[in-house]
């Protein structure tokens, strides 16, 4: 399959605006495509790559000192995450974006340009707020990526494993009340990382597994919630 070039997505992108009504010319003044139209003094301005970019999104943004109207256009592509985030992106930025489909010249237009809006997620916000508030200290590098995060939830499995490394079979209640994670038996009991095993009713111990994958986090930091144990008087 011959590699697209800009080129190929200017006949379809013309032929879609002069369906329009549109009379459309390219590369006027350094821009792509400019469409016009008796009844609007404002031109149509499409910005022509091969693969969505910043130096695309850059060029979008600069279009706009000279009209509302700026799309951009890329050939169609796979994937709905990344053709999602496109489309999202281009609404904040107030810019329209089409895609182009080269084996038969079909146009997709996914967004018009407008005024974007923002609406916050009252869910998303608080789960934010709730694992940031339920972490202790900073255990994660920012920007980490191939690498298991040590999230709340980890945090409070890995204060269990501690425990149970410790000392041996114990109660949930009896480990939840040591570490000060009300939800200790639920933790176990639910398994989510392979750590703990049942011996009994209401009995956990930790697993080979849970040994050597808890070594490769730092030791957690302890829980505000737990209880002090007594130390054990030496003889």
């Amino acid at each position: 399959m011959a590699k697209i070039r800009e080129t190929d997505l200017y006949p379809p992108v013309k032929s879609f605006l002069e369906a329009q009504g549109y009379e459309v010319k390219a590369e006027v003044t350094g821009v792509d495509v400019v469409a016009m139209r008796d009844d609007d003094p404002d031109p149509v301005i499409v910005e022509l790559k091969v693969g969505m970019n910043l130096t695309l999104v850059q060029q979008g943004v600069a279009r706009q000192a000279m009209t509302d109207w700026v799309y951009l256009a890329v050939p169609t592509m796979r994937g709905r995450k990344a053709l999602a985030g496109h489309i999202a992106l281009c609404r904040r930025l107030g810019l329209g974006f089409m895609t182009v489909r080269p084996r038969d010249g079909h146009v997709d237009v996914h967004c018009d340009p407008g005024p974007f809006a923002p609406r916050q997620s009252k869910p998303r916000k608080g789960r934010l707020l709730r694992e940031f508030q339920r972490r202790v200290g900073d255990p994660n590098a920012g920007g980490s990526v191939g690498v298991k995060l040590v999230t709340a939830y980890r945090q409070d499995a890995l204060r269990c494993a501690a425990f149970l490394s410790e000392h041996g079979p114990t109660r949930g209640a009896e480990v939840a009340k040591s570490v000060g994670v009300p939800n200790a038996t639920t933790i176990m009991r639910d398994d989510h990382y392979g750590w703990f095993e049942k011996v009994e009713r209401g009995v956990y111990v930790l697993t080979p597994k849970g040994r050597d994958e808890t070594c490769a986090f730092p030791a957690p930091l302890p829980n505000d919630e737990a209880v002090p144990q007594p130390s054990v008087a030496k003889i």
